[in-house]
């Protein structure tokens, strides 16, 4: 593939992450994986040694035409979507932020998706490949950089969600897409009943929308194209 916008990187510490998986798994001592620790509130609470990944960031390599990119686990979130935007791109399964320091791992070994799940598809739906660090300290990849590129289990996307119980993220390359050249909300105020037959009945038309949500007694519908 060739790189047509290489971002600078900012720093790779997979060996470092590595030795330290290595050393915990001779001593027996479990690891609690974090980076910007912003969802925290997912999931049962995990008792361990830290393992810091935050410091594991950067992107590796984009490149627009193909719709590819390789970013690092600890990468902000926010700086990720920031140089997406320069050439008009998103992840298309919109992960919500929850702060400043959300990163794309968290936002991976999480599972979490946007409002536009229903419609464009979950995270694991636009991994094409990942490095993994195993409970041993190997790091292995999986997957590659094109959409069909495995057969049999695609270990790269059962990643996504699994919460670092199959291994420490250190690499994730996506799918993106181009940001909707435009783009209109609607506020209605109904009650969940009638919004949720309002959704049915708009589901059956031919109508763009990316995302729906209701709210004390307003149903809020975007539509983009």
């Amino acid at each position: 593939m060739t790189e047509l916008a290489i971002h600078a990187a900012d720093r790779d510490i997979a060996n470092e992450l590595c030795e330290q998986v290595r050393s915990a798994y001779h001593d027996r001592t479990p690891l609690r994986i974090v980076a910007g620790n912003t969802r925290a509130f997912y999931g049962r609470p995990v008792e361990g040694t830290e393992l810091n990944v935050a410091a594991h960031s950067g992107i590796v390599s984009y490149d627009p035409i193909e719709l590819v990119v390789t970013v690092r686990a600890g990468t902000r979130l926010s700086a990720l979507n920031a140089a997406l935007a320069e050439k008009h791109q998103m992840l298309p399964f919109e992960p919500p932020i929850f702060g400043d320091a959300s990163t794309i791992g968290g936002a991976v070994a999480t599972g979490m998706s946007g409002p536009r799940r229903p419609w464009a598809g979950a995270a694991r739906d636009f991994v094409l490949g990942t490095r993994v660090i195993t409970q041993e300290g190997k790091l292995l990849r999986f997957g590659g950089e094109v959409m069909k590129n495995v057969a049999g289990y695609d270990l790269s996307r059962m990643m996504a969600g699994a919460q670092g119980t199959l291994g420490v993220l250190a690499d994730i390359s996506f799918k993106v897409l181009p940001i909707p050249t435009a783009s209109h909300s609607l506020r209605l105020e109904m009650s969940l009943q009638d919004a949720l037959a309002k959704l049915s009945e708009l589901g059956r038309q031919p109508l763009p929308i990316t995302a729906a949500a209701w709210h004390a007694g307003e149903l809020f519908i975007r539509l983009e194209g």
